[in-house]
């Protein structure tokens, strides 16, 4: 791994450190309930129109076993039961108040997801498990190497990982506005969904955790770090937000 990203992660850690152990999950708890119409909110309405085009870059085949990691509300996997309903379909994440909202949700539509709540530093699923993993929306809460290191585990040679999340734009001058455009949207969200003590307290963090976390073509290169090769990059909304893909190599006769 480039010694550049391991200094990266190492000053994520220490920024963030205690957020991740003792608020963050407090913070998911207090905006499961109305999390993804804050994400609406949040994205000018787009929401809807990049978690389709999320799903669009995700390739599965009937019967395949897939891990939704940091499953949220399951929405993605909603989507891809929608598309093919044969999937085995596993969640995990750290709140289980939002797993909560997950499971009626899919439960409502008739699909089956099987849910974990876990650290997802640390999947509960043996090596070489899974065709599909897919990871959106949260990795700058977490330690990426880390994660990215345990999906590449829990997937059989040859299987893909899709992911998707908020970045870091490449180019300075669309960093420094997006900055702006974060603090104000979270302060608005704030108000607008008259969000709890844990929510507030982090209103500054969800800003740091961009503004410390990688780009589309960086995050390419930590996949390539810990293993995966086919990694391709997209960047969208200016590079605000990055869509990946990668493969778990085949296994060598």
């Amino acid at each position: 791994m480039n010694q550049r990203y391991i200094s990266m992660e190492q000053a994520r850690e220490q920024a963030f450190e205690s957020i991740w152990a003792e608020d963050i999950n407090a913070v998911f708890a207090d905006v499961a309930k109305y999390y993804d119409r804050a994400n609406v909110f949040a994205t000018l309405g787009l929401l809807n129109h990049l978690r389709d085009r999320f799903l669009a870059t995700i390739g599965v085949r009937p019967g395949q076993r897939t891990l939704d990691v940091c499953a949220g509300t399951n929405v993605i996997g909603i989507g891809l039961l929608q598309r093919e309903p044969t999937l085995d379909v596993y969640a995990v994440d750290r709140s289980a108040a939002m797993q909560e909202v997950g499971r009626e949700s899919a439960r409502r539509q008739g699909f089956e997801i099987k849910s974990t709540i876990c650290d997802v530093h640390t999947l509960p699923y043996p090596d070489n498990h899974f065709d599909v993993v897919t990871l959106q929306w949260a990795t700058r809460h977490l330690r990426v190497m880390d994660v990215f290191s345990e999906i590449h585990r829990v997937l059989k040679p040859g299987g893909r990982f899709y992911h998707c999340d908020m970045l870091r734009p490449a180019n300075k001058l669309v960093e420094a506005a997006y900055y702006l455009y974060l603090k104000a949207c979270v302060g608005l969200i704030s108000t607008a969904f008259k969000s709890g003590t844990a929510a507030l307290k982090c209103r500054v963090y969800f800003v740091d955790a961009i503004r410390l976390f990688y780009s589309t073509s960086e995050l390419s290169d930590v996949m390539a770090g810990v293993g995966f090769d086919e990694i391709k990059g997209i960047s969208v909304l200016g590079g605000t937000v990055g869509f990946h893909s990668a493969r778990k190599p085949p296994a060598v006769n």
